[in-house]
């Protein structure tokens, strides 16, 4: 039977989607109304929409149900893909990271056939995200917004074109990450159990999800030729102090080490604040550390696992009864308006499905993950590292929708074959 705070759930919920696609509205606010324009800039940050509705959630909560309720939910949810997302992407966002990961882009970019600034943004389109399936997804997506943003998300660069980057960037990072049974956070919902392991990904998503990668990057390349500079060191202002290979290599170790203590936030938080440490120490190697951008996207985060978890009692439903195809298509729409990892979640917890309708669930959830901001966890980063380089420094919902459709019906494709 539903409950009066399921249903209040959903329509916050539902409230909340309507503010993600809304932001726009605010800034327009903000303009109009400059004695409030802090307090609308707030609300139109896509970061803050599904935490400020979940602290509202667990206000009616404790109206409803009792403070002592109201708490006891909110220490139920899980919080350790937020608090990871953030660690990670602060890490991969350090200079010295940055700068390795450029210096091997463009030593690639020299030995291929095309124009340099060509190939690099081909190579951070394609060969990025599907480093996320080494390096986990929401790393591969900071490195690669970091990586593109002086090239295609920039002033004069039209902004169809920039949607349409966009869109492939969050589809292939999405994808990108299948090639492995750990860095995806939907693939990490099921590998446990239904006993997956990286050899089943990479012989039932991981190829065609390369197919798709490539495919979708030399496209949009294509289109993105005329207008494309490079986006060499000394374009983005860096400091002249070069970065020893030493330091270097540590910052690197500590990407690694947060990447394998994934699942376990307490080791990683550790770790994150001996980083934090050595930055300091070294100062003179770095540049300033996203930790805003990356709190922001955390807060995401953890409202979308608040407001998420009062969603099961719905979504469980409508996952249970669709057949194999409808559940491809019911997963790649869903994931539209509910984080992806959520949607198999809840396919893990539904006994007797088959092994191709669990194909079918977790290709449609991965293949929808570039839809909208909210579709796959690693979008919020790549929305916080790259909104300044759109028209009001926002990204909106429709725009991005429309640049990711093609690329979302050339990776459905691939894993409908």
């Amino acid at each position: 039977m539903t409950t009066a705070m399921q249903k209040i759930g959903l329509v916050l919920f539902l409230i909340a989607l309507i503010h993600t696609f809304s932001t726009y509205l605010f800034e327009y606010l903000a303009h109009r109304h400059p004695r409030h324009a802090g307090l609308f800039h707030l609300l139109g940050e896509v970061e803050v929409v599904f935490g400020f509705w979940a602290a509202i959630l667990m206000l009616f909560m404790a109206f409803v149900d009792g403070s002592a309720a109201a708490i006891d939910y909110a220490e139920s949810r899980s919080y350790t893909e937020p608090l990871f997302v953030f660690v990670v992407m602060v890490v991969a966002a350090s200079r010295p990271v940055l700068e390795t990961a450029r210096a091997l882009v463009r030593l690639l970019a020299r030995a291929a056939p095309v124009r340099n600034e060509v190939a690099q943004a081909w190579l951070g389109l394609a060969l990025v995200p599907l480093a996320g399936s080494l390096i986990t997804e929401p790393a591969a997506m900071t490195l690669a917004a970091l990586m593109l943003a002086p090239t295609v998300f920039r002033p004069g660069m039209p902004e169809w074109l920039k949607y349409g980057a966009l869109g492939v960037l969050f589809v292939n990072v999405s994808i990108g990450g299948t090639l492995t049974a750990y860095a995806a956070p939907p693939v990490l919902m099921v590998t446990g159990p239904w006993g997956w392991d990286s050899a089943h990904m990479l012989r039932h998503f991981g190829w065609r999800a390369l197919v798709a990668v490539l495919f979708n990057a030399s496209i949009v390349t294509l289109l993105l030729r005329p207008h494309l500079r490079s986006f060499d060191a000394s374009v983005d202002g860096e400091s002249p102090v070069k970065v020893p290979p030493l330091v270097a290599l540590i910052h690197l170790g500590f990407l690694a080490a947060v990447v394998l203590l994934a699942h376990h936030p307490v080791l990683f938080v550790g770790l994150f604040l001996l980083f934090l440490g050595f930055t300091q120490a070294y100062a003179r190697y770095q540049d300033p550390l996203v930790l805003k951008e990356g709190l922001l996207v955390g807060f995401f985060l953890a409202g979308l696992v608040v407001l998420g978890g009062m969603q099961q009692w719905w979504l469980q439903p409508i996952v249970s009864s669709l057949g194999a195809t409808k559940l491809f298509f019911g997963a790649l729409g869903l994931t539209a308006v509910t984080d992806n990892a959520a949607l198999t979640y809840l396919g893990s917890l539904i006994s007797g499905l088959s092994e191709h309708e669990r194909y079918m669930l977790v290709a449609g959830a991965v293949g929808g993950g570039g839809l909208t901001v909210i579709a796959n966890a690693p979008n919020p980063a790549g929305a916080a590292l790259l909104r300044r380089g759109f028209n009001e420094e926002s990204i909106g919902a429709v725009g991005l929708l429309l640049g990711a459709l093609p690329p979302t019906c050339a990776a459905a494709a691939m894993f409908l074959l």
